[in-house]
Parts: structure tokens; C-alpha cells; sequence
């Protein structure tokens, strides 16, 4: 699935299995430049050279690749496109010392497996020059840095983790991946509150269209 939304691209070729999706996205920004939102599994950046090349988007064209948080389906592929796009790297602050290893993780799901040094960490509502003007907004509860990024002016949502999505329907992740859930629960209220169209989740979906919707109706349920 190629070019979801103008300037959205999800890329393909990046799941790990039929059953298993990791949506990489791939956002133009204002100028001529580019904005990857997380990488992928390790072994995930030679599909994603492959689609920005079945674009025709030059690698160094990438200039930042933001990460919602440490695991390692979303960082595995972290340092490799890194050194292939000269891109600097974003995280929240606290997740950034867990993608440095310093300390290691030791929470549920898998922690990368080498050390990245991310160049920018953000804080909570830090505006991030990328596709078109962001917000990063720190949604811990899957992991204590845990973040989404939302374009307001197009009413994006890039939740991550935050949320899975099945069909039209968004839920909670997994109590078993996640750090704590009654903060995860608070975190999805909160997103809840914000003009939504597109829920640009991670695992499973997107929701093109009311993705706002489908996150009331998950929080009227907590």
C-alpha cells in the first residue's frame, strides 16, 4: 500500500508476517524533504530503501526519523537508516536513554539490540519541523517514553503503540506488552481529546477516515 493520504506513504514490504503489520511511515514535508516515523524490525531498512527508491525519493532526502519508543520492532532498523539517509534522529527523552541502552530496558516487549545515540530528545508538546509541522506528545503506558505525533492542521495521528487497530476498531495494546496499563489508559483519554481524521497506528489499520472516533469509542469503554 503506497501513497495512503497526499504526502502519507505506508511502506511496503516491512511485515514481518501476513498476521504481524509494522507500518513504517514515510511523510513529505513541507520543502523537498522527507520524514520517516519509525523503522522496523532489524532487516526492515532494506525494504524501506527499496520502497524510497520505487518513489523516487533519494535516501538523503530523509533528513529526521522519529521514533515513538524503544522496541525493537519499531528501532531495529534504526542505526542502518540512519547511516544510509544522514538523518537526525528524535525521541522523547526518556525513551532515548533506553534506545542508547543507558540503562537497559528491562520492561515487556524486546529492547534494541545495539545502542543508537538519538541526536534530539523532546519533551511533551515540543513542536518537530517534519511533515508539515508536528506535535510530540508523550503518551507513556506501553513504555515509559512513549510518544505520538499529530499534524494539527491536517488532523494526523501518529500513535504508535499507543494503540492496535482491527478493521475500524481501536484498542488498548496488549496488557502483556505493556509497561503499565492504567498510565496507557490515561495516555489514549488524552489523544482522545484531539481532532482526529487519520489514526496512523502502527500495528494494524490505519483508519483513513473518523480515526477520532474509533479512539471515543475506545476511551468511553476504560
Amino acid at each position: 500500500m503506497p501513497e495512503i493520504l497526499p504526502g502519507v506513504h505506508l511502506v511496503e514490504g516491512v511485515d514481518p508476517a501476513p498476521d504481524f503489520s509494522t507500518h513504517v511511515y514515510l511523510v513529505k514535508d513541507k520543502g523537498a524533504s522527507w520524514t520517516l516515523i519509525d523503522t522496523g524490525l532489524p532487516g526492515a531498512s532494506t525494504a524501506i530503501l527499496a520502497y524510497l527508491a520505487k518513489v523516487h525519493v533519494e535516501p538523503t532526502s530523509v533528513k529526521k526519523i522519529l521514533v515513538t519508543h524503544l522496541h525493537r520492532d519499531h528501532t531495529g532498523s534504526l542505526k542502518v537508516m540512519l547511516e544510509k539517509t544522514h538523518a537526525r534522529s528524535f525521541a522523547h527523552w526518556i525513551e532515548a536513554a533506553y534506545i542508547a541502552l543507558d540503562p537497559k530496558y528491562d520492561g515487556p516487549g524486546t529492547p534494541p539490540a545495539e545502542p543508537v545515540i538519538v541526536d534530539e530528545a523532546f519533551k511533551d508538546g515540543d513542536p518537530i519541523d517534519a511533515a508539515g509541522g508536528l506535535i510530540a506528545y508523550h503518551t507513556p503506558g506501553h513504555t515509559p517514553g512513549h510518544s505520538s505525533f499529530y499534524q494539527p492542521e491536517r488532523k494526523l495521528l501518529f500513535s504508535g503503540d499507543l494503540f492496535f487497530v482491527e478493521g475500524e476498531t481501536a484498542t488498548l495494546t496488549p496488557p502483556e506488552f505493556t509497561h503499565h496499563i492504567p498510565t496507557a489508559k490515561i495516555s489514549a483519554r488524552r489523544m482522545g481529546r484531539l481532532s482526529v481524521d487519520s489514526l496512523l497506528s502502527y500495528h494494524g489499520g490505519p483508519i483513513l477516515k473518523n480515526g477520532g472516533g474509533a479512539v471515543r469509542a475506545l476511551t468511553q469503554k476504560l
